[in-house]
């Protein structure tokens, strides 16, 4: 199941935060999306899962625009977590993640066991089987994370999406989360993540895209993409990539010549580090 972005231009705010950006996604991958702030990595990702409908090109789903398709298929194919995950008071872990198969079936069809089963599944993917019966409101924000990808996971979609999955989480959780979108590609899955960490998007991304000021930069293999000379003028970083063994590494020894970049009203940005 191919995720295509061709040419997607998006307008927020009366200002184009996307221009022409086309990415590929395909089955079995982790692709990540990095960029410094304000980039548009989120933008994409909402126009993918139509919380945001372009202005200019196409998300393509398996060769079908996404804006034509109904929302409950939409939902069978495609499951997203966002950067900062509502919580619905009242609500329980099992229950909040219970909500994914609710996408597929409606809110007056019935659950059956194979549903509770793959709910069951999908909170114990995330770690959170000891808190299935607690208020979702009740957890910190790294655990309401964790609920957010488990509610996609229960959709058992062919592409997942995913804002910022490490944010909020400890360390442990971290490689907990990217170790399981690793074993989810290994099943087929097309995973497409947005990472602040380049370390991690190094480490855990079959494919990089970079983003700035709302087009691309760059793509493809971590090592072919995160050059110096392109760590030095996005990331404003003295950085490269290197093979650690069999895993690829990025080392970050400090700030690029000139020092950090700066946006418009002369504040630093970070360099997504």
């Amino acid at each position: 199941m191919l995720l295509t972005a061709l040419g997607v231009t998006a307008r927020l705010g009366g200002a184009d935060v996307l221009r022409g950006v086309g990415i590929t996604v395909a089955p079995g991958e982790v692709h990540g999306l990095v960029g410094p702030n304000g980039s548009g990595k989120t933008t994409l990702l909402r126009c993918c899962y139509r919380a945001l409908e372009p202005s200019a090109g196409a998300v393509l789903v398996g060769g079908e625009d996404v804006r034509r398709m109904r929302r409950r298929s939409l939902a069978g194919l495609v499951g997203a977590s966002t950067q900062e995950p509502p919580a619905l008071g009242g609500l329980t872990v099992h229950e909040s993640v219970r909500l994914g198969r609710t996408a597929l079936r409606g809110w007056l069809e019935p659950m059956d066991g194979e549903d509770e089963r793959i709910v069951d599944d999908a909170v114990a993917q995330v770690g959170l089987t000891g808190f299935a019966e607690r208020d979702v409101t009740a957890l910190s924000g790294g655990e309401r994370q964790r609920v957010s990808i488990a509610r996609a996971l229960a959709q058992r979609p062919r592409v997942l999406l995913l804002d910022e999955p490490t944010n909020h989480l400890d360390l442990r959780h971290q490689l907990t989360v990217l170790e399981l979108l690793r074993a989810l590609a290994a099943d087929g899955m097309a995973v497409v993540v947005t990472l602040h960490d380049l370390r991690w998007a190094v480490e855990y991304c079959d494919a990089l895209t970079v983003l700035d000021i709302g087009e691309v930069r760059a793509s493809g293999q971590p090592g072919d993409v995160l050059t110096p000379a392109l760590l030095a003028d996005v990331f404003g970083v003295d950085g490269a990539v290197r093979d650690g063994g069999g895993r690829r590494l990025l080392d970050v020894r400090g700030l690029a010549e000139g020092g950090a970049r700066l946006d418009g009203d002369g504040t630093v940005m970070e360099a997504g580090l």
